[in-house]
């Protein structure tokens, strides 16, 4: 998917606040109001909240958000039902997304004040791609893309029940009624889905039925006389790519393997579906492998491309800035990186998201001189790993089994058999995340063929010459320890197993520590600090996805058949806390086949069958 800027929409208001987008000479929605409209037109012409009733879960997919009316109005009637669904997930995608301040003014005498407060307070950073925002306890999702519709809707992978096909007028904006676009519906369609929309032009009913679906006119709103409504009933079943069916459809318990910071992002999200999770590792305690040590950073990651890796490291970063939040996770608030090769005016600032900063800037944010521009990761900075840890935990109210080292898996009919040492059963489950470090490395078969182990060591100042007043990145890293010191590091040595501290290393530290902090020498201190070991892929992103069936892999990662209830989320780097919150999400939606949190080139870039799959096309590599 191409990643271009977001412009965002210019809006105007008239005398009677009806809002409007001068670039396409249309209203926002009718004047005889929003709300009214979006419950006739689109929960009415959907059969809403009726065909919603007892389920487990409910896909909306709508194709323009512009103000967020048709989503205030569904979670509305969400909320006001008695038999509602247990989790309403409403997807949309929009071009121009309105900045901040016009969203807030576009809301300001809304009919659901509440509900629109929540949603200004919560509305995302205006970057390309998908942002997965939490409403109800989590109960309620809005999963709402910012792009080029035709990009996004190809890039989705979910089910979609009902479709509201918004948008400016057919004449006005032809892109969001063309047969592309409702070819791409068609797609995204579950079986008896359906749709509704207040246009009644003939492209736009032309164009569902050649998707397949069956169109009817219904009386319209206010003064439009008709509007449309159609049900899926194509003459051949679309079938789902092997690749994305659900691992462990209907599982209502998983046992994860692993207690850091990926076992316990696992445990959140999947225990926000409503699925009883135990959490199992070898060691006394959670977080204590890679995910031990005393403070780490999270943050984004930008290049001028806005390629895979920045779009999935910015992915992470706003999901793990939300979480944070929500479970009330003290951290340090901001983050520096220092930018050695890109002059200041080649640097753009994202609002929300990130900001450049000159060197003298940036200095005085820091608290002391810096020899070169950075970004500010607004949203970054800095957080105990176990602390984080630990509120994900309690948040998923996971059963914990400590000092269980488990050395083999089994399948079996139920699911998965967790062995011991001495073949006995520990535990079994319709669903197993393995989500550890590199102690699991025996578990994964030769997947564990890509992967390295990464030692680090990171250096304690007790009584530091400069202790930072946000986190600092660059070569190495500086945080400030809230006691007058501070920690930096870090070593990388690929397959180094010494657990000692070493003094060179330590030196190493310190040097880049002066480095970032511009002194004139490195500072001394005792030798102090931590060993703990990565695990990462050659790429620098994570594996989360399902394992291959026994077999020769099919052509493309979205058509190879996994194997069912076993799930791997692993290899996170140094990037341990930024992935967490996103991976866990992942894993729920591969698990159980719900709408997926990232577009589907960012599913693959993670999945762990990837390099498999390039050995197969391309042998000897």
């Amino acid at each position: 998917m191409t990643s271009t800027p977001l412009v965002p929409a210019d809006i105007a208001f008239d005398a009677d606040g009806t809002p409007s987008a001068p670039a396409f000479g249309d209203v926002y929605h009718a004047r005889a109001g929003a709300l009214a409209q979006a419950v006739h037109v689109f929960l009415g012409g959907n059969g809403l909240p009726a065909r919603w009733q007892g389920r487990a879960q409910f896909v909306v997919l709508e194709t323009g958000f512009g103000l967020g009316n048709n989503f205030l109005a569904t979670w509305d009637a969400w909320r006001q039902d008695p038999a509602r669904c247990e989790r309403l997930v409403f997807a949309s995608v929009e071009k121009h997304p309105l900045r901040p301040a016009d969203l807030a003014r576009a809301h300001e005498a809304s009919a659901l004040p509440e509900l629109a407060r929540q949603l200004v307070q919560r509305w995302p950073p205006l970057t390309p791609g998908l942002h997965e925002l939490h409403f109800d306890g989590g109960r309620v999702t809005l999963l709402l893309g910012l792009g080029d519709a035709r990009e996004l809707l190809r890039q989705l992978v979910l089910q979609a029940d009902a479709f509201y096909l918004d948008g400016f007028a057919p004449a006005r904006n032809p892109e969001l009624w063309d047969a592309y676009l409702f070819k791409s519906l068609a797609r995204l369609a579950a079986p008896g889905a359906t749709a509704a929309t207040w246009s009644v032009a003939r492209p736009v009913r032309d164009g569902l039925a050649a998707a397949g679906f069956d169109v009817a006119r219904a009386p319209g709103f206010a003064s439009k006389g008709q509007m449309c409504t159609a049900r899926f009933a194509p003459r051949h079943t679309p079938q789902r790519p092997a690749g994305r069916e659900p691992i462990a459809p209907g599982a209502r318990r998983a046992v994860i393997l692993g207690a850091g910071l990926a076992g316990a992002g696992c445990a959140l999200a999947l225990s926000r579906t409503g699925m009883a999770c135990t959490v199992v590792d070898a060691l006394p305690a959670p977080a204590q492998a890679s995910s031990g040590n005393p403070a780490g950073l999270f943050h984004g990651t930008f290049n001028a491309d806005d390629g895979l890796h920045a779009r999935f490291n910015r992915a992470a970063a706003l999901a793990t800035q939300a979480e944070l939040a929500a479970l009330g996770v003290p951290h340090q608030h901001g983050l520096l990186r220092l930018e050695t090769r890109l002059e200041l005016g080649d640097m753009p600032t994202v609002p929300g998201y990130v900001q450049s900063l000159s060197a003298e800037d940036a200095g005085r944010r820091a608290g002391t001189p810096l020899r070169h521009p950075a970004w500010h990761y607004t949203g970054g900075g800095a957080v105990s790993p176990g602390a984080y840890v630990d509120a994900m935990l309690a948040a998923s109210g996971a059963e914990l089994r400590l000092s269980a080292a488990v050395e083999a898996l089994r399948e079996s009919p139920s699911g998965w058999q967790l062995l011991d040492s001495d073949g006995r059963v520990l535990d079994e489950a319709p669903l197993v995340v393995l989500a550890g470090g590199h102690g699991q490395l025996p578990l994964l078969g030769e997947l564990a063929g890509a992967l390295t182990v990464q030692r680090g060591q990171l250096t304690h100042l007790p009584q530091a010459p400069w202790q930072p007043a946000l986190p600092v990145a660059g070569s190495g890293y500086a945080i400030a320890d809230g006691h007058g010191g501070a920690w930096c590091g870090a070593t990388a040595q690929d397959g180094d197993l010494d657990p000692s501290l070493r003094g060179a290393d330590q030196e190493e530290n310190l040097l880049r520590y002066a480095q970032l902090a511009g002194l004139s020498e490195r500072p001394s201190a005792p030798l102090a600090g931590r060993v703990g070991w990565r695990l990462l892929a050659a790429d620098r992103l994570p594996l989360i996805g399902g394992i291959a069936v026994p077999g020769p892999l099919a052509a493309q990662l979205r058509l190879q058949p996994r194997r069912g209830g076993l799930i791997l989320c692993t290899s996170f780097a140094s990037r341990g806390i930024t992935w967490a919150a996103l991976a866990g999400r992942v894993v729920a939606a591969l698990a159980l086949g719900s709408p997926h949190p990232l577009e589907a080139e960012l599913l693959d870039a993670v999945d762990p069958l990837r390099f498999a799959l390039r050995r197969q096309r391309r042998p000897g590599t």
